[in-house]
């Protein structure tokens, strides 16, 4: 049981984690002024036609690194840096399940344990010995024999040991993910950014002959 529960916690946050963590940026600025270039090239009298030079946002370079160190020092606190407020939930969901699943099979396994110490030193007064205490019927062999309690420690010191590579696991995966949503969110994907290329059709007002030609316009 604690083995499905596992797999579908990493399969939940891990799928979680790497497709929403992708999701575009904010909507982009409307206000775009015209920048010093284009300012310049209007002063010489040449005529800048739509919306080529725009200010950009600009970009913070350390904005990734303090987002990483924020998830470091408090889990979720970069996604909230990154103002991603709905993964805060997921994270501290996935790492409080993980830790609950260590607490709990820790536990069992002091149980077991300490059962099986006791055994081995010849006491039947374990909780594992006699499983119906205030029954009448005496019994000749225990209802949890010594081998079983040695297995159900091993079993559960496994998981447990298991459970702390899990939670390690999250909350490294929590530091990358604030780290790589970071950079996403500072990804520029304008429209603006392209390549295009047009036929250019003129005349010479000399010779009246017309001019070919293919026109290349970039857009930064």
């Amino acid at each position: 049981m604690v083995n499905k529960f596992l797999f579908f916690l990493l399969f939940f946050v891990g799928f979680t984690f790497a497709t929403l963590a992708q999701e575009e940026k904010s909507t982009p600025k409307e206000d775009t002024q015209l920048d010093s270039i284009q300012t310049d090239l209007k002063s010489q009298g040449i005529v800048v036609k739509d919306s080529v030079f725009k200010k950009r946002v600009e970009i913070n370079p350390l904005a990734p690194a303090k987002a990483a160190f924020y998830s470091a020092i408090i889990p979720g606190l970069g996604q909230v840096y990154n103002k991603r407020y709905w993964k805060v939930p997921i994270v501290y969901a996935a790492l409080g399940a993980s830790i609950y699943a260590y607490d709990y099979n820790n536990t069992q396994y002091k149980r077991f344990r300490t059962a099986f110490k006791s055994r081995q030193a010849g006491f039947t007064d374990d909780e594992f010995y006699d499983l119906a205490p205030f029954s009448d019927t005496e019994l000749t062999e225990p209802e949890f024999s010594t081998d079983a309690l040695q297995d159900a420690q091993e079993n559960f010191q496994r998981d447990r040991d298991l459970m702390v590579l899990v939670t390690i696991g999250l909350y490294v995966l929590n530091i990358i993910d604030a780290n790589v949503d970071s950079h996403l969110k500072q990804f520029n994907v304008d429209d603006n950014l392209s390549v295009d290329f047009q036929p250019y059709l003129d005349y010479n007002e000399i010779t009246a002959q017309p001019n070919y030609g293919m026109a290349l316009t970039i857009k930064f």
